[in-house]
């Protein structure tokens, strides 16, 4: 693993980080929508990661690539953003809001405002993580550039 593949691995968490707050940051806006485009309400989404290079293993190029990488490290990637179909919608009773049903109960998203906070914490704190560990590797580079200028 040479010095500049660490900046690639921390500008892949950096990137992941990122997004993931902005999937926490929607989640948040879109607490209270209790009717989408499509009539339902909105629906948490939650980003899940992987290792860079993960499932591209056809040829024995890629399997001796993979078994190297794992000694290596390839950076991570967004494997997708998921609805989070295992937590339930809230039902609040309201029988003048505009989307009650016949019960007066409206169903609104399954978003918990404390939990994005919670998440929306933990994402920052990684991406901070990952901004100084990009400004160790790029410190050391330097350093070492510059010893090797001597």
């Amino acid at each position: 693993m040479g010095i500049f593949d660490t900046f690639d691995v921390n500008a892949s968490g950096l990137t992941a980080q990122r997004y993931r707050m902005d999937i926490i940051s929607q989640n948040v806006a879109n607490a209270n929508t209790t009717r989408t485009a499509d009539g339902t309400p909105y629906v948490r989404k939650v980003v899940s990661f992987e290792e860079k290079g993960k499932g591209l293993t056809t040829s024995f190029s890629r399997v001796f690539d993979t078994i190297r990488s794992k000694y290596t490290g390839a950076g991570v990637r967004v494997r997708g953003v998921f609805e989070d179909t295992w937590t339930e919608a809230n039902m609040v009773y309201d029988p003048s809001h505009p989307d009650a049903d016949e019960n007066g109960y409206v169903t609104y998203p399954n978003v918990n405002t404390i939990t994005e906070m919670t998440n929306l914490i933990d994402a920052s704190r990684a991406y901070e993580a990952n901004a100084t560990a990009f400004e160790a590797s790029k410190s050391m580079a330097s350093t070492g550039l510059s010893l090797g200028k001597s």
